[in-house]
Parts: C-alpha cells; sequence; structure tokens
C-alpha cells in the first residue's frame, strides 16, 4: 500500500550532501564545492529529526523511550501483533485501530511523515541508530563455544591492537596476511599475530582527516588490498586507493585545496619494499573532488575469467550526481581484465561518450564486492543512509536505480526527488531492484560467498557483517535469492571485511576505537542441531 518503489533519494551522511541539504532552495548548477567552510562544518552537530517528531504525535501513548505508558502499550521489546516490517509499521499508523482508541493518522499526517514514523519505531526495535556508529562499545571475544543452527564454533584472536581505522585483510598462502589501513597504509601481520613495519613505497596516504556529523571525512586513503587469484605463481597483489593532488584540476585550484579520486594500481612486495607497480585504472583529472573518501567504494573482486571488477561510489560534489551518466566514473561497478586493459565484451565499448570500464551503474555507496563462484556472477553490497541497503546481483550493463529508486529516506526525513534532481524519469523495467533490501538499514558492510571445507554446511552461503548493527549474518541463497538469515554474531564490533584463508579458514577485520582486531571462526563440532 504504502510505496514499494519509492522514487526518492536516500541521501546521505556525504560532508557535500548535508551542505546542501542545509541550503533547501539550492540547485546543482548552483553548488560550487570550491566554497566548501570545511572547519565550519565540522562544528555541526548530528541529529535525529524523527525524535521530535516521534515524541510530539506518539510518546504520550508509547513513551518516548517506545517502552509503553498508560494510554498505549510498548513498540519495543514484543513482538507486533500486526507486524514489524517498516511498510507493516507504517500500515498501522496510517490507518490505526479506532476500536482500540487509535487514530488513522493517514488523516492528519502525510504519506512521507508516516513512513518517517515507522522507520523511527523499527530503528528502535532493531537497535540502530544514526547517532551511535558503534565504533567504541566493549570488544569483549567471547571465551565460551558459539552454538549456531548448524556449527558450533570459537572466535580465535589473530592480532588486536591494530588502526581504529582498517579497510581490508587479504590472507596469503604461507598464513600472514595482508591488512590496510586507511590512513597508515599496507603492512602484513604474521601468522602469529605480529605487524610488520609499514610497507615502502606504496601510494601516499594522509592522515588530516576531519569530522562532520561523526564521521571523518578525508581524502587520499588506502582502501582495498587483494591478491590476484595466480598469486602463488605470479605474485600480483592489487591495491583500490584514493590518489590525492593539489593544484591538478580546476576544482583543486579555485578551492585552494587537496582533491582526490579512486585508482587502481597492482604490484609485488619484496623485502618489506612494494615494487614493480602498474597503473591499471584512473579517472581523468577533472573527476577528481573534494568530496570525502568515506563512501568511495574502493572494493576489489576477481572473476574466473581473468577479470577485476572494483567499486567507485560516492565522490561526486553531490551523492546523487554522475551515477547515472555513462561519461563519469562515480557510482559505477568497473570491470577490466586483470592487466587493466578493457575486455572487447564490457557493456558499453561501442558508446564513444561512455567509460568503456562501466559494468554496472546507479549505485551509492558500494561497501562489498564478491564473485559468486557456484553461478559465475558478481554481486555486491551497498549502504544506503537511513535505510535502502541492499544487496544485488550485478547484471552486465544494468542499471540499479540510484538515485531515483530506493527505499530509504535522508536523515532529516525529507524525501529528494532522484528524477527531479536528474531532469528525467527512469522506467521500472530498465532498472535492477536489490535481491535483498534491508530497511530499516543495518549499515551493511563486507561479505564473501563461503566456498571452503571449514563449515560445508555453509558453501554458497553468503556471511555478511553490518557496521552500525554490529551483526554478523549467514544467508542462504537459492535461485539468486536469499531465502534464510541467520545471526552468527551480534553486538560484537563493527565488522569491516570478511575473508576466507587459503586454508579455508573464515578471517574477519573488526573495526574498533580503541583498536581494531583481526578474528577467525573455528568450528568445534560437526553439527550444532540434528537435521
Amino acid at each position: 500500500m504504502l510505496r514499494k518503489l519509492l522514487r526518492i533519494s536516500r541521501g546521505t551522511l556525504c560532508l557535500l550532501t548535508a551542505l546542501w541539504l542545509t541550503n533547501p532552495g539550492a540547485v546543482a548548477q548552483e553548488f560550487d564545492p570550491a566554497t566548501i567552510n570545511w572547519e565550519a562544518l565540522s562544528k555541526i552537530p548530528m541529529k535525529d529529526f524523527f525524535i521530535k517528531k516521534f515524541n510530539k504525535d506518539c510518546a504520550v501513548c508509547h513513551g518516548e523511550d517506545l517502552r509503553g505508558a498508560p494510554l498505549g502499550t510498548p513498540l519495543v521489546g514484543m513482538d507486533l501483533r500486526h507486524g514489524d516490517s517498516v511498510e507493516q509499521i507504517a500500515n498501522s499508523i496510517a490507518t490505526g485501530f479506532p476500536d482500540k482508541g487509535m487514530p488513522a493518522w493517514e488523516e492528519t499526517l502525510d504519506a512521507d511523515q508516516i513512513w518517517n514514523l515507522a522507520l523511527y519505531v523499527a530503528e528502535q526495535r532493531q537497535g540502530t541508530t544514526i547517532l551511535d556508529k558503534r565504533d567504541d562499545i566493549p570488544l569483549e571475544i567471547p571465551a565460551q563455544s558459539i552454538t549456531s543452527e548448524q556449527y558450533s564454533f570459537r572466535i580465535e584472536k589473530i592480532a588486536a591492537g591494530l588502526d581504529p581505522m582498517p579497510f581490508s585483510i587479504a590472507p596469503l598462502p604461507d598464513g600472514s596476511i595482508l591488512l590496510s589501513e586507511r590512513m597508515r597504509g599496507l603492512r602484513i601481520i604474521s601468522p602469529t599475530g605480529e605487524p610488520s613495519a609499514y610497507i615502502i613505497g606504496t601510494p601516499p596516504v594522509y592522515d588530516d582527516a576531519g569530522s562532520f556529523l561523526g564521521q571523518v571525512q578525508g581524502l587520499g586513503w588506502m582502501l582495498d588490498v587483494a591478491i590476484h587469484p595466480d598469486y602463488a605463481d605470479n605474485g600480483w597483489i592489487y591495491i583500490h586507493h584514493t590518489d590525492r593532488c593539489e593544484d591538478c584540476n580546476d576544482l583543486s585550484r579555485r578551492g585552494e585545496q587537496p582533491v582526490s579520486m579512486n585508482r587502481l594500481i597492482r604490484g609485488r612486495i619484496r623485502d618489506g619494499a612494494w615494487i614493480d607497480e602498474e597503473v591499471l585504472w584512473t579517472a581523468d583529472l577533472e573527476m577528481y573532488t573534494n568530496t570525502s573518501d568515506l563512501a568511495a567504494g574502493g572494493r576489489i573482486a576477481f572473476d574466473d575469467s581473468g577479470h577485476v571488477y572494483f567499486s567507485v561510489g560516492m565522490k561526486a560534489p553531490l551523492d546523487w550526481m554522475g551515477c547515472q551518466e555513462l561519461d563519469q566514473p562515480y557510482g559505477k561497478i568497473h570491470r577490466l581484465n586483470d592487466d587493466g586493459s578493457i575486455p572487447a565484451d564490457n557493456p558499453f565499448t561501442e558508446d564513444a561518450d561512455a567509460i568503456p570500464s562501466i559494468w554496472t551503474y546507479g549505485h551509492r555507496s558500494i561497501q562489498g564486492l564478491e564473485f559468486n563462484p557456484q553461478t559465475g556472477d558478481m554481486w555486491s553490497t551497498e549502504m544506503g543512509p537511513r535505510g535502502g541497503d541492499e544487496i544485488n546481483r550485478l547484471i552486465r550493463g544494468r542499471n540499479y536505480g540510484w538515485p531515483v529508486f530506493t527505499s530509504g529516506v535522508n536523515y532529516d526525513g525529507r524525501p529528494v526527488d532522484g528524477a527531479k534532481k536528474l531532469g528525467s524519469e527512469l522506467d521500472p523495467a530498465e532498472t535492477e531492484f536489490p535481491v535483498v533490501d534491508m530497511t530499516p538499514a543495518r549499515a551493511i558492510s563486507s561479505f564473501i560467498f563461503y566456498d571452503a571445507q571449514e563449515f560445508p554446511q555453509w558453501q554458497g552461503n553468503i556471511i555478511v557483517g553490518t557496521l552500525r548493527a554490529t551483526d554478523l549474518l549467514r544467508m542462504e541463497v537459492e535461485d539468486n535469492q536469499v531465502v534464510h538469515t541467520e545471526t552468527l554474531l551480534t553486538d560484537l564490533a563493527r565488522f569491516r571485511d570478511i575473508e576466507t584463508g587459503s586454508d579455508g579458514q573464515l578471517y574477519i577485520l573488526l573495526e574498533h576505537k580503541t583498536g581494531s582486531q583481526i578474528i577467525r571462526l573455528v568450528p568445534t563440532n560437526a553439527m550444532a542441531a540434528a537435521p
């Protein structure tokens, strides 16, 4: 009943979008990122605009903490009789239950206001809030075995005390692990958990990041690191980073500030140094922006046919810009041959105006990118800010709809009409919708398709982490649809990256303000429960 296909923008914590939202009369043509006052913006406090609305209209019956009041029932800590999805809650708010004293709010509130109230209730039930990144919850590795639906397992700590802002891990055949840290660089964790010195000669990274609305904002970061499928023979290591420069394009000169943009390189490590570097993909310098690298995408994945894929997220001046334009790199999955050349069967090679590396488009903030070896498909995870987290199966040349189709809203609750911004409509028949939509958002992160022998019943399953929800999920997939989801771990830490080692073990990178950790899951029995 209430908008299954929502033609609204999901908004973003991205600095530039938030700036634009503080000036509703602005239009993209008038917006000049060179005029941003970074220092002033860093002082803006984060607010949840939904709280005031809920307290005004709903708290008298349900309590400000949603735990009930004399006039109404609790909305958290119990099952909701008429359903607990955002759409079901919205329907309950809209139509009400007059026989039980609850009015039909559709008579006084519009559909957007009702949806926002329902989303707020669902967020509170899920335990997530935009005011808390949960990057400093107590990180305590349980000593006891953990029982899941199919296995019992224990958590083994590999390394601790790592930088608070890591990005990825890449297990190596010898049992060591490559670790990328966004503002520090690349190093190797030994099989016994000892970190090496930072690798010499990798692209420079910068630690001069500021803060905006509770999020770190910086330029020039180390993102994903991955090894070539034939690494044991060729030694190639791939790095996705944001290349930073000053006085290098029109924006940087007008703003007298640095700019950055995604770049894919490969090289080798020998005696603690980065050697044999090759630049595989870089954008035109005029595509470099001062938009934070926080949502730049930055993931790498390989298929089984000699191709490397990488994600470019929100690097345009505003989060909706460029994602639908094939002559701009933003909001895209790109595909190359593993040596950096353009595959002849890429979908837009015959379009003279298109960037030939583009594989799919219409994406927002791509957090995970993985190949499904059972089906030969590439999949991604994509983050929406307030609702609209997605798991997508990536189909050659398809449009994934951002910023026109989404189930999320801006942080202040206002819909942003993506079609109006673009100046054109988008046909649903020409759009690929997500396999999984997570609304309310969990802040979905990295994932894998499990394909090892340590947990054989999990083969073909998606193992995916969340950041704000601090959960690790297992999803069973049949015919490209998720048919069952289990929570393996909850309230542990922010799950930044997940990988399978050559030994078949499941490695996880936990992000934490007091020191990140690398852990692995080790099975302790054959089956946790009878079939």
